[in-house]
């Protein structure tokens, strides 16, 4: 229910101990960074179905094992804390007994068993956190004392003054070098973002028009209890009442554009109208009319202007001083330092930028749970449009094709939207085992760890005009306890060991190939500076092909891709865009990867424990608008097999090395690519150094 704590809501989710048969299993942080639910009486954990594979001393080996203990089954009476049905009775070859549900794949794993399979020749490893380090806690403990936000008025002056300041400046600095040409610069600027600003929503009409399926509605034709919403926050807001668009399909998505208050578009999508309760879907278009009330459109615009004129400056800083610093003496010798000293205030601005449009998402938020009265609503349907959820009970099976055509879930939303664009890869949460049923509490938190542990997770943030999702429902629940309602979810846990070691290796990998070229950089420097050789040519083509081949094996290799579910791979804390899990999943395709695209070709899949976002990948970019075009449409609500590499940037999603489809198979041959392309460079670099002739002649 909309106003029910998160802890409340849970207790409809909560799994019960098979052994001792009224104990409530929580979860417990392992050294590994993934929580298992144990029962804190006896002592036995559940891993659901792929989690088995996490904690494998060897996963191939693992997966073999477990393929040959379920060709011998016995009967038990053991209940599954998952669904409640009898389990059955396997044995792992060596020694070790575990029951197994047979209609979701979980492991239910006894006490005195756990030593068996973890002993020297065991195939597990769980190493939990030690006791006493604090636990998580759900919708209460939360402090009364609302999150202070910066005032929005003053904050707004101030980076704007302060942005406008800083442009001052450097126009009078920029002016000594450029001259007249300053003034074209500037104009040229100026024209291009007041251009964008008053046609960009019309252009925005004109794209969604046709390139996507939506309907302007007319007041008349909402539900009614929105129309009514709508017209009661617009009256004591005085503003008009916004155009409202409804996108055809069924993946949740909500954004908002406009010149001011009085034209704003709201745009939702079916999917939201279908997976949200009615207050829910009043709080997601409360945040976008927050949007607009605030000016947001009209005030990041105003702010954007600041880079768009440094870069341009730069541009031409940089163009002169490489075509007049002969005829301009020491002044030219400086040119290019300038140049440089304006493309770093480019990108100080950027991020000025991007952080303003940060705090602006916070007020918006604060707007939906001020004229709602129910913060803990909004912090619902973040959970449920940005983190996913799982739309059907357990298959009978276990093979997580659920089938189902009405709810497609995803969110990809634009400008002023509920999240970012470029970052709008669904999570996913189990346990919504129907529709407005509660989540369940465990995927949550599983989720919120990476935001609030992995140090990737402050690096895509950084880069963001949307908060983590974990930081905006931590200040929705402190607006809760501040307006005397309980929280939605406190997060007290600690982290069972640093991430920065992973953090630092993954950041090596990723920087390694740009690193590389550092040297023929150094060995032109020995050399005086003056030419470039063929030598210094093939040493940073084969450092650069090294480099390469080192990160496309870290974020590639491996053969073995273990059956896995969503939740399973929720749990994981040490994953990133470079650092992957290979897994094999089960499921339907429900959506495309953008909502209502005609030509994304990307998929949104769910299972039995959620839903997740499937990246394609093609080698050229012309190929994948083919792709979407002409073959997506036919994976729509068809079961699927799906190998790849689970990411989290910081959206999780799965790469596709291959999806299978009606005995079908599709590969994405982008990783081999990568890698003929790293060799190449390498065989290119030595070839050079064989060449007869000099090349560089």
């Amino acid at each position: 229910m909309p106003g029910e704590t998160l802890q409340e809501a849970a207790s409809e989710t909560a799994l019960l101990c098979p052994t001792c048969g009224t104990d409530t299993l929580t979860a417990h942080l392992t050294r590994q960074g993934v929580a298992v639910e144990s029962c804190q009486t006896c002592r036995g954990i559940w891993l659901d179905r792929g989690e088995f594979f996490q904690f494998a001393k060897n996963p191939a080996e693992a997966a073999s094992g477990l393929e040959d203990a379920l060709k011998i089954r016995k009967f038990s009476s053991k209940p599954s804390p998952r669904t409640g049905r009898p389990m059955e009775e396997i044995f792992f070859p060596g020694g070790g007994r575990m029951l197994r549900c047979p209609d979701s794949g979980g492991l239910w794993v006894d006490a005195d068993d756990q030593s068996t399979l973890s002993g020297p020749e065991g195939p597990l490893r769980i190493d939990y956190v030690a006791e006493g380090e604090e636990p998580d806690a759900y919708g209460s403990g939360a402090a009364a004392v609302l999150l202070a936000l910066p005032n929005l008025f003053l904050r707004s002056a101030l980076t704007l003054i302060g942005l406008y300041g800083l442009l001052l400046v450097l126009l009078v600095v920029a002016s000594d070098f450029l001259g007249a040409t300053l003034n074209v610069t500037v104009g040229i600027a100026i024209v291009v973002l007041l251009l964008q600003f008053v046609l960009g929503p019309y252009v925005m009409d004109l794209t969604l028009k046709f390139f996507y399926r939506v309907t302007w509605t007319p007041r008349s034709a909402l539900p009614g209890h929105l129309q009514a919403f709508i017209d009661k926050t617009c009256h004591a807001q005085k503003m008009t009442f916004p155009h409202i668009g409804i996108i055809d399909d069924g993946s949740p998505q909500a954004f908002t554009y406009g010149h001011r208050p009085n034209n704003a578009r709201i745009v939702i999508s079916r999917g939201l109208l279908e997976i949200l309760d009615e207050d829910e879907v009043e709080a997601v278009v409360a945040h976008e009319i927050g949007h607009a009330v605030h000016w947001d459109m009209a005030v990041m615009t105003a702010a954007q202007l600041v880079p768009l004129i440094t870069y341009y400056i730069f541009r031409q800083l940089w163009e002169a001083s490489k075509s007049n610093s002969s005829s301009r003496g020491k002044k030219g010798n400086y040119g290019a330092l300038i140049a440089m000293a304006f493309y770093v205030i480019y990108i100080v601005s950027i991020y000025v930028v991007l952080w303003f449009s940060r705090v602006r998402e916070y007020h918006a938020d604060r707007f939906a749970g001020t004229v709602t009265g129910k913060p803990n609503v909004l912090a619902s349907a973040l959970v449920k449009i940005a983190y996913g959820l799982a739309g059907e009970e357990p298959s009978v099976d276990g093979s997580g094709r659920t089938g189902g055509q009405r709810d497609r879930r995803f969110s990809a939303i634009g400008a002023m939207g509920i999240f970012d664009r470029p970052q709008a890869k669904a999570l996913a949460i189990a346990g919504q085992s129907s529709e407005h049923r509660a989540v369940n509490k465990a995927a949550i938190l599983s989720a919120m760890r990476w935001d609030l542990w992995n140090p990737w997770a402050k690096w895509y943030e950084l880069n963001s005009t949307h908060p983590l999702v974990a930081n905006r429902l931590i200040s929705l629940s402190s607006q809760s306890a501040h307006m005397g309602l309980p929280p939605y979810i406190s997060f007290r846990a600690t982290p069972p060991e640093s991430y920065w070691d992973e953090f630092l290796a993954d950041f090596g990998i990723y920087i390694l190939p740009y690193l590389s070229l550092l040297l023929p950089l150094a060995a032109w420097f020995a050399a005086g500076g003056n030419r470039i050789s063929d030598e210094m040519i093939a040493i940073g083509l084969v450092a650069f092909g090294f480099a390469l081949l080192i990160r496309y094996t870290f974020a590639y290799g491996g053969r073995f891709f273990p059956e896995m579910t969503v939740a399973a791979l929720l749990k994981f804390v040490k994953v990133s865009d470079v650092r992957p899990v290979h897994c094999t999943m089960r499921g339907t395709v429900i959506g495309r990867g953008v909502p209502g695209l005609i030509y994304s070709e990307d998929f949104v899949m769910r299972d039995d424990t959620g839903i997740i976002f499937l990246d394609l990948r093609q080698p050229l970019g012309i190929w994948e608008i083919f792709f979407g075009l002409l073959k997506a449409g036919e994976f729509q609500d068809k079961p699927v097999v799906v190998r790849g590499w689970y990411r989290r940037a910081p959206m999780p999603y799965v790469e596709i090395a291959s999806i299978e489809c009606e005995g079908k198979t599709t590969r994405s041959w982008v990783p081999m690519l990568k890698r003929c392309t790293a060799i190449a460079l390498i065989v290119l670099g030595f070839a050079i150094t064989l060449l007869p002739v000099n090349i560089m002649n």
